[in-house]
């Protein structure tokens, strides 16, 4: 099954519909025709229609264990639909894994399906999946192509969870190269999904089904490369955010909200790379136009490719540091390193001479011991002597002829007192996840002008986390100067809302642009919420940070601040 997972053999995946394999893969018997035929019938293929309207070609009905050209066994039918098959077989010539797919010579797309594999083997370019051979004999046509075991499918990469930065780079890297490559001699891809791309175990991604798949599903483009540079758009933004770029979902990531558009992916999910995220806005190209407004669009893979040439190369991240095992003496230390082991029974004619005494066991030892002792115990009591006399001293000094002690005058605690109001200087919006960084700015002044029936209010969001296009929202407030912040207490209104306390470093020269440069130091919710640090903090910046929203009229969900007091 892991072998499977890997396979080289495209899956019917197309419109986001879930893959056949996962029905498919109870065909490995001789009843797999009938398993197959019920598949295709809940999980249709619309890419799958002749394009002359007549009815659909039934695949050829073949089984486990056929053989063709005396060559290669079908082992297991992956997929099949509108006439064709394919599956993972085995070369019994050269003794190795193959992928093959397989339909009636007769096929309306036979002649285009044998051209495209045919093109694609005299390419012989390592990035891709190579075609090993493209025949046609006794009314069938096949492409038997490479399987690779060790390799990973993208979808099963992007399951697992966003890519590191590190990773999407080399991801985008490679695929743009060799998509250009692809181009430079005539050939697309077309059906560049996840499925089509995998990664192999030293980290190399191998693109499968250049010009194949597409020429059996009968697809064309008018402008091929801008379709496969918009594919490759979509696979970084999947990477990035684990989303795919559009409202539908497909191939096992949820699409974008509905109504909200293509929006950056650094928008999408904190902390993604920003050079990255302009580099996926400008591959997504809708009618001619992009999303980025910064850099003119990609159109080209090789355009693509160049783009991602000049950005400044990320690093992979640094390895954990793991800690040497613990020290274990060798049998060499020990005194047992050439020694034959004693057998059993062997009577000993020669006794081992008796360990030396311990260093301090000795006579000489001993005297050294007790001279240590003497010492230590005459050097405490002169030390005891010492201080008790010292104290005697200072006591009578304290003590006047009269019987009176005179003490010293109280010193002033340094500290601040606690409890003490600080004035706000100044305070404005905080959104850098915003696409427009704005969040209500007039209204600011309301939120700490000593009055509660005033409030400042975020944007309308049709969720309680910001339609999940953000991670939080808030105010940054301006004491003027580094001061000790002992509580910040926060009053809403609408209902319970959820807000952290963060603070920007007391030294820093200018107040950070993102929630990471602020350092979080309490939470809370409700409505009358009271942020008290653990311990002491001193700043000059407090970001007051909402991460959870009530609900407001009908289904919107809006924060509202009346008022933001703070003491030290």
């Amino acid at each position: 099954m892991a072998e499977r997972s890997t396979a080289a053999v495209d899956v019917a995946d197309n419109s986001g519909d879930d893959p056949l394999t996962a029905q498919a893969g109870k065909a490995t018997t001789d009843g797999a025709a009938e398993s197959q035929n019920a598949a295709e019938k809940t999980a249709p293929d619309p890419d799958a229609e002749r394009q002359d309207g007549e009815p659909s070609i039934s695949a050829p009905e073949l089984h486990s264990g056929h053989k063709l050209a005396r060559r290669y066994r079908l082992e297991e039918c992956v997929t099949r639909l509108d006439g064709f098959s394919s599956w993972r077989a085995v070369d019994e010539k050269l003794r190795r894994a193959v992928g093959v797919h397989i339909l009636p010579a007769d096929h309306p797309r036979a002649r285009s399906v044998l051209a495209a594999a045919r093109s694609s083997a005299l390419l012989g370019d390592p990035r891709f999946v190579q075609v090993l051979d493209a025949v046609e004999e006794n009314d069938l046509v096949y492409v038997v192509h490479e399987w690779l075991p060790d390799a990973v499918e993208l979808t099963a990469l992007l399951a697992s969870g966003p890519f590191e930065p590190h990773d999407a780079y080399m991801l985008v890297d490679q695929i743009s190269q060799a998509m250009a490559a692809a181009h430079r001699e005539g050939l697309a891809h077309l059906r560049l999904t996840p499925s089509a791309v995998l990664r192999t175990s030293t980290g190399q991604y191998r693109i499968r089904g250049l010009a194949v798949n597409a020429a059996l599903r009968g697809i064309s483009a008018d402008l091929p490369h801008r379709t496969d540079t918009e594919a490759i758009g979509a696979l970084l933004y999947a990477a990035l955010t684990q989303r795919w770029p559009y409202e539908n979902d497909a191939y096992g990531l949820p699409g974008l909200p509905k109504g909200v558009g293509l929006i950056a992916p650094d928008q999408v999910r904190a902390g993604v790379h920003r050079g990255l995220s302009e580099l996926a806005m400008r591959a997504l190209v809708n009618d001619g136009a992009t999303a980025s407004r910064q850099e003119p669009a990609c159109t080209t893979p090789d355009e693509l490719a160049k783009a991602v040439a000049a950005m400044p190369r990320i690093r992979p991240p640094e390895p954990a540091f793991t800690s040497p095992p613990e020290y274990q003496r060798t049998t060499y230390q020990q005194g047992t390193y050439g020694r034959p082991a004693a057998r059993p029974g062997a009577t000993v004619t020669q006794a081992m001479p008796p360990a030396p005494p311990a260093p301090l066991e000795s006579r000489t030892g001993k005297a050294l011991k007790w001279t240590v002792a003497a010492l230590l115990i005459a050097a405490l009591g002169l030390g005891s002597w010492q201080i008790a006399d010292k104290l005697i001293d200072r006591d009578k000094e304290k003590v006047k002829p009269g019987g009176t002690t005179q003490t010293k005058p109280e010193e002033k605690n340094p500290d601040v007192e606690s409890g003490k109001p600080i004035a706000i200087v100044g305070a404005h919006d905080f959104d850098p996840f915003g696409s427009d960084g704005s969040e209500n700015p007039a209204a600011i002044r309301n939120s700490y002008d000593g009055d509660p029936t005033t409030f400042w209010n975020t944007k309308s969001y049709f969720s309680a986390d910001f339609g999940r296009l953000k991670s939080g929202v808030g105010i940054v407030v301006d004491l003027g100067k580094s001061q000790q912040v002992g509580s910040v207490d926060v009053s809403f209104l609408g209902g319970n809302t959820s807000v952290e306390l963060r603070t920007a470093p007391a030294d820093a020269a200018a107040e950070p642009t993102t929630p990471d440069g602020f350092t979080k130091v309490a939470e809370g919710t409700g409505t009358n919420v009271s942020l008290k640090p653990g311990k002491p903090v001193e700043a000059r910046y407090v970001l007051v940070w909402l991460t959870n929203l009530p609900p407001a009229d009908g289904s919107d969900f809006r924060g509202k601040i009346s008022e933001i007091k703070i003491t030290s």
